[in-house]
């Protein structure tokens, strides 16, 4: 296939797990036709309209916004912001006048993807859950693609339009050499001789699993004698583990020279390529990711998401032998002693690594890409 120049509007956002997928995309689409032209439409004061311009993007803003679950006065605000960011979508797509529009989730897909089909532009959807979401579900009955990663979509989009294709990525998420494995553990300052377990709470940290990690810290550290850690607990989270921390170390707490922690991992291919076992909430970049890096994980799904779609992403592994799961209110007393077990059963995490590894699309961007151009008109 000839990858022509094209102007694509790339909408969604909100959180890193938007966010990434919409980068990789892009990205691909550049590296196949340098000369196409990307602009990203996001949802104003949210995570993308810092991101996308640190990627090189360009990002328009709109006022949009979620519906709170409470009755607040937001709410009555919505339709007005609703409105408002329609017709803000359909200027920008007259000025930029894309050859397709695609969404990936997320508040401001809904008005510029509804604008564009309205005025005659392509639409190409990107769900990354195993559980659609509410926008993705509506934008689904006109879009002309919808790109999963999970099976049995045909519960929430017409079968005729769905096509496999994996969430896309970051490209330096690589199955692990033993040549990465020695940078990892010497970046990281880890023992080669230990076993290593990763803690990850998704870009804006977990306060379910650093609790869970802070009462195993107050416990001694039970299970973990042979084994060191690296900790993203987030940057909300960060000062309020600073001060546990620091006075854990005042009292002597056992174990806790084993343990690194951050707000955030810069280097999450050297994390993975370190860690033998994964602890990570379950949204669908993070399991897309540890599928790619064919690592062993349990899972902790996050209660206060739509639909509770991180328990169906995890289930889809965990059904699958791929994965082991632990429920969100039960991972202070369960959590680092299922991890415990695990890390000590090598058979295990083995099993668990082949299985996971099956699962693996590789270069959903470049698969996503080629519906991109299937989908513009010739």
């Amino acid at each position: 296939m000839k990858y022509r120049k094209i102007r694509a509007i790339i909408s969604g956002g909100g959180t890193g797990g938007h966010i990434f997928p919409a980068l990789s995309i892009a990205n691909k689409l550049k590296e196949l036709n340098p000369e196409t032209e990307i602009l990203f439409v996001g949802a104003e004061g949210r995570m993308e309209m810092e991101r996308v311009p640190a990627a090189g993007y360009k990002i328009v803003g709109l006022p949009v916004a979620g519906l709170q679950r409470k009755l607040t006065l937001s709410n009555l605000a919505l339709p007005f912001k609703v409105i408002k960011s329609i017709r803000m979508a359909k200027k920008v797509i007259r000025e930029f006048k894309p050859d397709i529009a695609i969404g990936v989730g997320g508040y401001a897909s809904a008005p510029l993807l509804w604008a564009a089909g309205k005025l005659g532009v392509p639409t190409l959807i990107q769900e990354q859950n195993g559980f659609a979401g509410l926008t993705n579900k509506i934008l689904g009955k006109k879009a002309k693609c919808i790109c999963v990663a999970y099976e049995g979509m045909e519960r929430f989009f017409p079968a005729d339009r769905i096509v496999m294709t994996g969430n896309p990525i970051r490209k330096e998420i690589v199955p692990a050499t033993e040549e990465t494995k020695k940078e990892a553990y010497e970046f990281y300052g880890l023992n080669p001789q230990k076993k290593h377990l990763l803690i990850v709470g998704g870009s804006l940290g977990s306060g379910t699993l650093n609790n869970a990690m802070m009462k195993w810290i107050e416990d001694g550290c039970q299970g973990g004698e042979d084994m060191e850690i690296i900790w993203q607990c987030g940057k909300y989270y960060k000062p309020s583990v600073d001060a546990f921390m620091d006075e854990a170390r005042a009292k002597g707490a056992k174990g806790i020279e084993s343990i690194q922690y951050s707000d955030f991992i810069k280097r999450m291919d050297l994390a993975y390529a370190a860690a033998d076992v994964i602890i990570s909430r379950s949204g669908a970049s993070s399991i897309s990711e540890i599928c790619a890096a064919h690592k062993a994980a349990i899972f902790v799904p996050s209660p206060n998401v739509t639909e509770d779609h991180q328990t169906h992403n995890a289930m889809a592994l965990v059904r699958k032998d791929a994965a082991m799961i632990v429920k969100d209110a039960e991972a202070a007393e369960k959590l680092m002693k299922t991890a415990c077990e695990l890390m000590a059963d090598t058979e295990k995490v083995a099993a668990i690594e082949k299985n996971v590894a099956k699962l693996a699309l590789a270069d959903a961007a470049m698969t996503i890409a080629d519906e991109v151009y299937r989908t513009i008109k010739p």
